[in-house]
């Protein structure tokens, strides 16, 4: 577990880390210091291979602090996933500085012309989380070679993550966002990029070079539940927030403090509840899953389609909160200096990441319903 000390200081920073629009370097030193980006990494390699229910708990905890702090560790820890599917002479010069950090976009944004050994990569990625603090960075890329699209045998296009160093890709600065202000979340450029073809990974066509129950996991289902985690702490911090104001805070006119109001503590225990239940769904499916894929069997469909399902559905009930805990704050939550604001707005940004948006909940129902479905993200 995240040292409380270091939680403190996250939360005591967590409007300037707003105001900054990005993950102020120096505190995202301190979490690469204390391994926060190095939790998928495998051991061989540095790295805490921690398991998953850890994972959920660590991030969930940096939500609470901060969400869109959690959010940059979110999205560093799982790009170094791919830590165990490279080569590994890349996998060793990547994540050979144990205070590296990665990050970037999964998503096929890209393309990645086949030229000898390399590829040449162009392209324009947004949601390039916590990027300026990165030595490295994915990029999606739909593979071009002799000029025609490569596609996979059932005929999908076969895409890669291309692994670039910082310095032969532009930032650009395009973060003007409701929500999750200080993630940095601007476009990632790349312009004839040379790559090793040894420098990409396919979570789809790829075996992992690593062998250990995490890397047996899903690993879009990986970045779901982090997704989630992170939701989830914001929410259980909105709760929180209220409780602190509810205690102080006395109605107009009135000598009853806010938390002594009926409606306040019966809205108030429906929150906890909802949140409760739907945290302990992603609790239940995570032990199902890891067991399985420590007993060695892969997680079949169904199985990943109900950690999509739970994932979703967390983060879902998390913005319902934390839009409920702002409601009940009254005017004092409209200030852009009241934290509730801060957890209302980044709830809802939460909630658009494509690994938990909406249509996920359709997939994860047809698949449950034993019906044909594109499962290649799960």
């Amino acid at each position: 577990m995240i040292a409380e000390p270091l939680l403190a200081s996250i939360a005591a920073r967590a409007a300037d880390t707003e105001a900054q629009r990005r993950l102020p370097a120096d505190l995202a030193a301190e979490l690469a210091a204390a391994g926060l980006f190095r939790q998928l990494v495998p051991r061989a390699l540095g790295g805490a291979e921690v398991d998953v229910a850890t994972l959920f708990a660590n991030l969930e905890a940096l939500g609470r602090a901060d969400a869109a702090t959690g959010w940059c560790v979110m999205i560093g820890g799982t790009t170094a996933l791919i830590s165990a599917w490279l080569p590994a002479d890349h996998a060793a010069e990547i994540w050979a500085d144990p205070d590296v950090i990665t990050g970037g976009v999964f998503a096929p944004m890209g393309r990645a012309l086949v030229a000898g050994d390399d590829y040449r990569v162009s392209g324009r990625w947004a949601w390039g989380s916590g990027s300026a603090n990165c030595r490295w960075l994915l990029g999606g890329a739909v593979i071009m070679d002799g000029g025609e699209l490569r596609r996979l045998p059932g005929g999908a296009p076969d895409h890669r993550m291309m692994v670039m160093r910082r310095e032969a890709v532009e930032l650009i600065d395009t973060w003007d966002a409701l929500g999750m202000r200080g993630t940095g979340s601007g476009d990632i450029a790349a312009r004839d990029v040379r790559v090793p073809q040894g420098r990409s990974v396919s979570f789809i066509t790829d075996a992992p070079r690593h062998d250990g129950p995490l890397y047996r996991f899903a690993p879009f289902g990986l970045l779901a539940l982090g997704i989630a985690a992170v939701a989830s702490g914001n929410a259980l911090g909105a709760l929180d927030d209220l409780k602190a104001l509810a205690l102080a805070k006395k109605g107009q006119g009135s000598s009853r403090s806010l938390a002594e109001r009926g409606v306040v503590q019966a809205d108030f225990a429906v929150a906890q509840a909802d949140l409760d239940a739907a945290r302990a769904l992603v609790h239940a499916e995570i032990a199902a899953a890891w067991a399985r894929v420590v007993a060695g069997d892969a997680l079949d469909l169904p199985a990943r389609a109900r950690l999509r399902l739970a994932a979703t559905r967390l983060t879902q009930v998390a913005a319902r909160v934390a839009a409920k805990m702002h409601e009940l704050a009254g005017g004092t939550s409209v200030y852009a200096s009241h934290p509730l604001g801060r957890r209302f707005r980044d709830a809802h940004v939460a909630t658009q990441h494509v690994m938990v948006a909406p249509p996920t909940l359709e997939l994860a129902g047809r698949v449950l319903l034993g019906l044909p479905a594109d499962a290649s993200m799960l």
